[in-house]
C-alpha cells in the first residue's frame, strides 16, 4: 500500500496536540523542580535531539543493553515470530525509530498491521516510510502521543486479529515497581484473552558493568542528560547553564536500579517559564531510573499484571532477557 501522508495524534489535530504536549511539559517541569528532591520525568529526554543522542548511546561499547538485546533477537527471531503467529497486529509503545520492530515484522508470517507509538512525530514518519518501503503490503500507522496515557491507544482501532504489544529496550526499567505493574496492567486492558506481550528487560548484574553503561567514557550519556536542560531553555523560556551541571549515574543496590542525576556545580538560580528555582552546590535533579530485574521478579510482575510468562531468551552472560507472555 502507499505510504500515508499523515500520522495519528491526540485529538486528531496536530497543532492542538503539540500545544497540549507543551502545556503538559511545562506543568511537569515546574512541579518536578519544586520538590525537595528536584526531578524531571525521563520521558522528556526523548525529543528529536535526545532520541538521536540515545541512538548514539546504543552504539557505544560500554552500553551493552542494545547490543545484547539485538544478539538475542538475531539468534531467536524465527521462534519469536512463530509464537506471535500469523496475521498479528503489532503495537510498539515508545517505538522511536522502530529499528527493533522492523526485523521482527519481516520475520512474522503476514503481519496484519503495525502501530508504533511515540512522542516524536518526525522520527515516526521516517520509520514509517522506511518500513513501508521494505514491507509494502503492511499497514503502518504511526500514533503520536504518550503511551502511558489512554489517548493514543484510542487511535488504534479494534481488530479481530491477534494483537501483540512489543516493548523492547528495557523501557519497563524506567518505571518504579508499582508504576511498572500499573503500566503492564494498562497494557493488559488493551488486549483480549490470548493476545501477547514481547518485552525486553535488563537483569541484575555487577554494578561496575551497570555504571559504565550509564556513564560512558565518551560522555554521550552526559550530552543526552543535559539535552533535557537545553530543551527546557528552548521550549519553556529557561536559562539553565548546562556547563554548571554535571552528569552522574550510580547503581542503587537495595532498589535494584541505576539512577541518573544532574548535579549543580555551584549555588545558582535558574528561571523556567517565569519561575525561579534555587540550587545549592551539590544539589541534584533526578532525571531517570533504570530498574533491573531478576527472572523471578520479572515473572512475578508479569503474573501480577495479568500475563502468563510463556518463553524467555537470554544471552550467555545472563545480562539481559526477552520474555514472551500471553494474557490470562
Amino acid at each position: 500500500m502507499a505510504v500515508q501522508a499523515s500520522i495519528k495524534g491526540r485529538g486528531g489535530d496536530h497543532s492542538a496536540s503539540q500545544n497540549n504536549h507543551l502545556k503538559a511539559f511545562q506543568a511537569d517541569v515546574l512541579a518536578g523542580l519544586s520538590g525537595n528532591q528536584k526531578t524531571l520525568p525521563c520521558k522528556y529526554l526523548y525529543d528529536e535531539a535526545g532520541s538521536k543522542l540515545f541512538e548514539a548511546i546504543c552504539e557505544l561499547e560500554d552500553y551493552y543493553l542494545t547490543r545484547t538485546e539485538a544478539d538475542i533477537f538475531h539468534s531467536n527471531l524465527d521462534s519469536m515470530a512463530a509464537l506471535l503467529g500469523p496475521s498479528a497486529v503489532l503495537v510498539e509503545p515508545g517505538a522511536g525509530n522502530c529499528e527493533k520492530a522492523e526485523p521482527l515484522l519481516t520475520a512474522m508470517a503476514t503481519p496484519h498491521a503495525f502501530y508504533p507509538l511515540d512522542i516524536s512525530p518526525e522520527i515516526l514518519l521516517n520509520a514509517q516510510q522506511r518500513i513501508q518501503a521494505r514491507l509494502p503490503d503492511l499497514t503502518v500507522t504511526p500514533v503520536v502521543g504518550d503511551f502511558t496515557g489512554a489517548e493514543p491507544w484510542g487511535e488504534i482501532p479494534p481488530s479481530s486479529h491477534r494483537k501483540v504489544i512489543f516493548f523492547p529496550g528495557s523501557t519497563i526499567g524506567n518505571f518504579s515497581p508499582d508504576q511498572a505493574a500499573a503500566l503492564l496492567a494498562q497494557f493488559r486492558s488493551y488486549l483480549s484473552t490470548g493476545d501477547g506481550l514481547l518485552i525486553g528487560v535488563d537483569l541484575v548484574k555487577d554494578s561496575v558493568v551497570l555504571e559504565r553503561a550509564y556513564a560512558d567514557s565518551d560522555h554521550v550519556t552526559e550530552q543526552f542528560n543535559k539535552n533535557l536542560l537545553s530543551r527546557i531553555n528552548s521550549e519553556l523560556d529557561g536559562n539553565f547553564d548546562t556547563e554548571a551541571f554535571a552528569h552522574r549515574a550510580f547503581y542503587h543496590q537495595h532498589r535494584q536500579r541505576v539512577e541518573m542525576h544532574l548535579v549543580s556545580l555551584c549555588d545558582q538560580k535558574v528561571q523556567v517559564a517565569g519561575q525561579t528555582f534555587d540550587f545549592e552546590e551539590g544539589e541534584t535533579i533526578h532525571t531517570e531510573n533504570s530498574h533491573k530485574y531478576t527472572r523471578a521478579g520479572l515473572e512475578a510482575l508479569l503474573r501480577e499484571s495479568g500475563f502468563n510468562p510463556m518463553q524467555f531468551w537470554t544471552d550467555n552472560k545472563k545480562h539481559y532477557a526477552i520474555y514472551y507472555a500471553e494474557t490470562l
